[in-house]
């Protein structure tokens, strides 16, 4: 594999070439087609129970099913799940999760056909000490971590098992965070170690994994991870996720906007979408998310370019500011007002609420900063600072425009069209990558050949292979020097509420990961404005680019869990929901627990039947609390720090 092959000089789709690893009665990577799998959440002692809902989450397309084996004894269970499975016709492979101990990974290989291991927890310890090391120290840590690993390795060898090194951002060893930090570069070469290992003793039945619950971190981790592996010429299939997504349409959104930005470049070849919810409903989002690629390789061609981004870090793109739009402002959000008669009730999806009579705008958190009403004007006094796009020929035949209101040029239009610059008025341009160089060569520039400062440009595609078109789009706008902002837009026709979720925080979120967008733009004639807002909010989010409400980093449940995790969920988002910008870390065991309260403000984690330990950032506030107290001492730890505010009044319609 090339670089090519994963950053933003490839430009048609081609799925990256990995080694064919065998799972059983399965395979995934070389030609297979990427699989979908899931994990139980039952106890795996409880082998009736497992069973049950293995085969449930089989019946829902799980083709991989994971299993935790916290101890000797679930490893052992995984015996009897394995019998129970196969007596009732089903030869869907099995994995064992490992986490803290390697005789459970021993006696797990007896039974499952791919074990699971963290080499952030299978040889070291998390204590969030800073530990020093020489190299030559450093050198014999390493030494220790072959000696333990390495009769796992030679056991899967023997036996034909597969297995999965699994790094997670939130479970990084002490010595890996002592000598490379809280980095994409940490995760990749905790796993590198143990891929070493691996090829040294001759196998080769591995796939390798990168997760984070931050989109931003898992897909520059993994993309880190496949530049180091073609260094040292290695070409394990990947398995991708966003770990702790969350439940509903924002751990749907975040999902796809990790997993679907390394699908959109060729990489993975196996997900799981890790959801707050019962295993069997993670199922339908995978295969929505790898079922685009079934098809994609032959899409029209897209053109190169020359200018290359850092995959390994975000660095937003440097633009002018127009307006409200570029600069150092936050993305914008535009919506499409497709009523017949627009009134000040149409604003309601968008985040704008109003009292009877129309006297008093109050604007949500998630209110939109620009609307398009096509060829009418909105005569009503407008909210805040909100813009209004109007066609061209519509706004250019008006007698007395309206204040706020802006032209909406086609490029085709903008060649001849667009008119000297104005005081105070923007125009914005809709173009494709094939219109850029035209359009950048009529009269966009001003006399003198420069670009004028007085346009926005609004990115569209009607590629399959969208998010990439739409990146080598702006790529190629910067390299004819055109510093405008950019807003992205893409249009969808008969699209359920969650698929468009999916493919919209791919193809429009892809590129906000890596740093290029001003603004998004989702249009989709059958789809509630209301719902488009909401998405649009929500991949910014995810992305991390522009932070309209509270944030959770929820675990999706396993047989480790401590408490009902969907439950509890439910009842923290119930009261702390208003926190706009407050990040909150639900977490069902100490797996990832306090690996990720570093990147939550406050943290909720299940620590013993009942009991709950607080966090502030990853370190530990009260311990022990009984789970019946624990979501009011949450709320008293957010109010001690002062990130408190009461919830508002219902508002008025």
């Amino acid at each position: 594999m090339t670089h090519d092959a994963y950053c933003p000089d490839s430009f048609n789709y081609q799925r990256r070439n990995t080694r064919e690893v065998k799972i059983g009665s399965s395979a995934l990577g070389g030609n297979n087609p990427i699989r979908v799998q899931s994990m139980t959440t039952t106890d795996t002692l409880d082998v009736p129970a497992t069973v049950a809902q293995s085969i449930r989450m089989i019946e829902a397309g799980c083709e991989l099913v994971r299993i935790t084996a916290p101890s000797k004894r679930d490893a052992e269970a995984l015996g009897a799940i394995s019998e129970g499975l196969r007596a009732a016709g089903h030869d869907t492979p099995l994995v064992a999760d490992i986490h803290f101990t390697p005789n459970a990974a021993d006696i797990a290989a007896d039974h499952v056909e791919k074990i699971r291991v963290n080499p952030g927890n299978y040889a070291d310890k998390k204590r969030f000490e800073n530990l020093e090391y020489t190299d030559e120290s450093y050198a014999e840590e390493l030494v220790r971590i072959r000696e333990k690993f390495t009769p796992l390795v030679q056991k899967c060898k023997r036996l034909g098992r597969a297995m999965r090194i699994g790094t997670n951002h939130g479970s990084l060893s002490d010595r890996i965070m002592s000598r490379y930090g809280d980095t994409a570069l940490g995760m990749v070469e905790s796993a590198l170690e143990f891929l070493r290992i691996c090829v040294d003793e001759g196998y080769f039945d591995v796939v390798v994994s990168m997760k984070s619950s931050n989109p931003q971190v898992m897909v520059q981790a993994y993309r880190l991870l496949v530049a180091r592996m073609d260094q040292e010429d290695m070409a394990f299939p990947l398995h991708l996720g966003v770990t702790e997504a969350g439940d509903g349409e924002d751990g749907r959104i975040k999902s796809a906007l990790g997993i679907g930005t390394l699908l959109e470049d060729g990489l993975g070849d196996t997900v799981r979408v890790s959801l707050t919810e019962e295993p069997e409903a993670e199922m339908p989002v995978g295969r929505m998310l790898v079922e685009r690629y079934a098809a994609r390789q032959g899409h029209p061609p897209i053109a190169p370019v020359k200018t290359a981004l850092n995959p390994f870090k975000y660095t937003r793109r440097a633009c002018w500011e127009v307006g409200n739009v570029g600069g150092k402002h936050v993305p914008v959000v535009v919506h499409t007002l497709r009523d017949a008669d627009v009134e000040a009730a149409s604003l309601y999806g968008a985040g704008y609420r109003y009292s009877v009579p129309l006297d008093k705008w109050n604007l949500t958190d998630a209110a939109c900063d620009v609307v398009y009403a096509g060829s009418r004007a909105l005569t009503f006094d407008l909210p805040g600072t909100l813009q209004v796009l109007m066609d061209a020929e519509a706004w250019t035949a008006l007698d007395a425009r309206p204040d706020r209101h802006q032209p909406l040029w086609n490029a085709a239009d903008a060649w001849t069209a667009l008119p000297a610059p104005q005081d105070g008025v923007v125009h914005w341009v809709r173009v494709k990558r094939s219109q850029v160089q035209p359009a950048l060569q009529s009269r966009v520039s001003d006399d003198q050949g420069r670009m004028r400062r007085d346009v926005i440009w609004v990115v569209e595609t009607d590629n399959p292979h969208a998010m990439v078109d739409l990146r080598t789009t702006v790529l190629a706008l910067d390299e004819l020097d055109c510093g405008a902002p950019v807003v992205l837009r893409r249009t969808w026709q008969e699209l359920d509420d969650e698929r468009l979720a999916l493919q919209a925080a791919t193809d429009l979120g892809g590129p906000m990961i890596d740093g290029l967008g001003d603004g998004l733009w989702v249009d989709a004639p059958e789809t509630a404005l209301a719902k488009r807002n909401t998405m649009s909010f929500g991949i910014l989010q995810a992305a991390r680019t522009r932070i309209s409400k509270t944030e959770y980093i929820s675990c999706p449940s396993c047989g480790r869990t401590l408490f009902d995790l969907q439950e509890t969920t439910a009842k923290i988002r119930a009261v702390t929901h208003h926190l706009k910008g407050v990040k909150i870390g639900i977490m069902g065991c100490i797996v990832n627990g306090p690996g990720e309260m570093a990147d939550a403000d406050y943290g909720y984690v299940g620590t013993g039947p009942g009991k709950i330990t607080l966090y502030k950032e990853k370190e530990v506030v009260k311990r022990n609390v009984p789970e019946d107290e624990a979501v009011n001492a949450l709320i008293d730890l957010i109010r001690e720090h002062g990130d408190w505010v009461e919830a508002p009044e219902a508002e008025l319609v």
